[in-house]
C-alpha cells in the first residue's frame, strides 16, 4: 500500500519523511553565549519530532536547552529529516532539509498528538521549562538519490488539512478504539503490509495521508493509497487495510 518514491510526487515524498520520522537534526542560529560567541554561529542538535494533521514538524523542548533560547529570538530554523536508515549506500535514500519558523504552540490536541507518538515524553511534558514548538516551513530542499534533486514552497509542502477538521476532533477516538478493539488487527498490519516483526503494535495517530504504529522504540508508518478528511471515509480506509493484511 506504500509507493515507491519515483511514483509519488516531490511533495508527497517530503511529507512522507517528515510523517515517519521519529527524529530530526535542527539547526537553531546562535546569537549570543557560547554558542554564538564570534558569530552568530549555526547550531545543530537532535530533537524528537511528530508532525500536526497537515505535515507540519511539532517539537516538545525545553528552556534550558541552548536551541530553545536561540529559536526564542530567532524563530527561523531547520530540519534535516534522514529517511537513508538500512541503506548500503546512504546517499541513494531520500532527505529532506526543512527551513520554517518555530513558534510556541498551546494547542491541547497537538500536545496530545506529540505524546502518543513519544509517550516517554509525558515524563516532562507537564514542566513549566518545557513547550510544545510548531514549525511552519517556509521551503524545503528535497534530495531523493542521484539525479532528484529539488527546492518545493511551503504551499506545496503541506497538506490542506482543513476538509479534514472532523477527522481530527476524532483521531483520539479512533486511536482508542483501534488499540482496545482491534490490536490482533494492527499486529496483522505491521507484520505483513510493512515488514516488521514482533507483538503489541499501537497506534500512536492517523492522518488524511496515513496511519502511525509504535512497538516500544520503534516506530512504523502506512501510507494511505488516498487521503482521507472524514471519520467515515478513516473507517473504510482502516477495513481495507485489514482487509488487505
Amino acid at each position: 500500500m506504500t509507493e515507491t518514491s519515483g511514483e509519488i510526487s516531490a511533495a508527497a515524498l517530503c511529507r512522507r519523511l517528515v510523517r515517519s520520522a521519529e527524529r530530526a537534526t535542527l539547526a537553531t542560529v546562535a546569537g549570543r553565549g557560547k554558542g554564538g560567541a564570534g558569530g552568530p554561529w549555526p547550531y545543530a542538535s537532535l530533537v524528537l519530532t511528530a508532525c500536526g494533521h497537515d505535515a507540519s514538524p511539532l517539537l516538545l523542548v525545553s528552556d534550558l536547552a541552548d536551541h530553545t533560547r536561540n529559536l526564542r529570538a530567532d524563530p527561523r530554523v531547520s530540519l534535516l529529516f534522514d529517511g537513508t536508515a538500512g541503506l548500503k549506500e546512504p546517499l541513494t535514500g531520500p532527505r529532506l532539509s526543512l527551513q520554517g519558523e518555530a513558534r510556541a504552540s498551546d494547542d491541547p490536541a497537538l500536545l496530545a498528538r506529540y505524546l502518543r507518538r513519544h509517550p516517554s515524553a509525558e515524563a516532562y511534558a507537564g514542566f513549566r521549562d518545557f513547550h510544545l514548538f510548531r514549525v511552519r516551513p517556509v521551503r524545503a530542499h528535497l534530495v531523493a538519490g542521484f539525479g532528484r534533486i529539488e527546492w518545493l514552497e511551503a504551499a506545496d509542502l503541506l497538506f490542506d488539512a482543513g476538509p479534514a477538521a472532523e477527522l481530527i476532533a476524532a483521531e483520539a477516538d479512533i486511536v482508542e478504539d483501534m488499540n482496545t478493539g482491534h490490536a490482533d488487527a494492527l499486529d496483522l498490519i505491521a507484520s505483513r503490509l510493512l515488514g516488521r516483526q514482533g507483538p503489541n503494535w499501537r497506534m500512536t495517530g492517523i492522518d488524511p495521508e496515513g496511519m502511525d504504529l509504535r512497538r516500544g522504540g520503534t516506530l512504523a508508518r502506512l501510507d494511505f493509497p488516498a487521503p482521507v478528511v472524514a471519520p467515515d471515509g478513516a473507517e473504510a480506509m482502516l477495513r481495507r487495510v485489514i482487509d488487505a493484511a
